[in-house]
């Protein structure tokens, strides 16, 4: 490991201003650790954010406030969670093993570094990594990256199971930093890699995510969130989807899907909610959702069989969430 150095921060301006002078945040470090270990990651300073209180979860009475340093496993057995948000709930116990989700943070979840194999093998050429160097996955063991918003430069899948559902929910980020206080969609988060996929986010230098607020959507009760894996243990997703429906009078008001293990960054699939509205929940509007999910897909030599895997995965938790009472 390379050596650096390491300061608990008492303030979110004294922070904000490590950051600034070069410093990377840590909370639970579940991430960065092992980066650092591996030596893809090499940062002179970690800044501790531990000690920052921003790790509440407030319920009001149209949203969920969730702070940034909150835990993985708080979330998931708060109360209020599990009766307004059991989307938010099966993401976070599908997301990692008990261990991880007793230390890693919202915050840090959101913002975690892709899993692509190329990316963690510091002798293979990995854009992300060091930018220029090309994309050995493209051309080399290819199973398990991304089918949509891919470039000629990236690949790799985004692998955070909770953000697939707080974007399929219209999630909110709240973030602090130099310039003050911004407020936008979690969705808004991510960039497609493009030409410049080492970018991977929308913060600005010295930016720090102090919470997430979902809102209350009458959507929110009647969802599910489906991963497909290769062990039931704690693995990263092949595809996995995140819905959400609003049914009055047997007709669908409102839809919300994203899916995950597919995608450069979390996907929302608006074809596919657009489809539902206005439809009765019936296998033949879940098929039509489905079909509309894979539209623009560019499978690689060795994913092709993603694709309708992505389908059936829309196709079952739709038709899951639309059984819940």
């Amino acid at each position: 490991m390379v050596p650096f150095t390491y300061r608990a921060t008492q303030s979110e301006q004294e922070a904000i201003a490590g950051a600034l002078a070069g410093g990377r945040f840590i909370a639970g470090g579940t991430t960065l650790i092992d980066l650092m270990r591996e030596e893809v990651e090499r940062p002179q300073r970690l800044i501790d954010i531990n000690r920052l209180p921003l790790r509440a979860i407030d319920v009001r009475s149209d949203r969920l406030v969730i702070g940034a340093l909150a835990r993985m496993a708080e979330v998931a057995r708060h109360p209020e969670t599990v009766r307004a948000q059991p989307l938010i709930v099966e993401a976070l116990l599908e997301g990692a093993s008990p261990q991880l989700r007793n230390m890693a943070s919202i915050g840090g979840n959101l913002l975690q570094r892709v899993r692509c194999p190329y990316f963690r093998a510091i002798d293979a050429a990995c854009n992300k990594r060091v930018p220029g160097s090309g994309c050995s996955a493209i051309d080399g063991i290819n199973g398990t990256q991304a089918i949509l918003g891919t470039s000629d430069h990236c690949v790799a899948t985004h692998p955070s199971d909770l953000a697939v559902a707080l974007v399929a929910l219209d999630t909110i980020v709240i973030t602090r930093g130099p310039a003050g206080e911004r407020r936008f969609r979690v969705e808004e988060l991510y960039r497609l890699p493009g030409d410049t996929p080492h970018l991977e986010h929308t913060l600005l230098p010295g930016e720090l995510i102090v919470a997430v607020e979902v809102p209350h959507g009458r959507y929110a009760r009647r969802a599910r969130y489906l991963k497909v894996r290769d062990r039931a243990s704690y693995e990263f997703a092949l595809t996995s989807a995140a819905v959400a429906l609003d049914i009055e009078g047997g007709i669908i008001r409102t839809a919300r899907i994203a899916a995950g293990g597919v995608g450069t960054k979390p996907w929302r699939m608006r074809a596919s909610e657009a489809v539902l509205v206005g439809q009765r929940p019936a296998a033949a509007a879940w098929a039509r959702a489905a079909d509309r999910a894979t539209e623009g897909a560019r499978p690689l030599s060795g994913n092709g069989y993603k694709v309708p895997l992505l389908r059936q995965t829309i196709f079952h938790a739709l038709e899951t969430a639309g059984d819940i009472t």
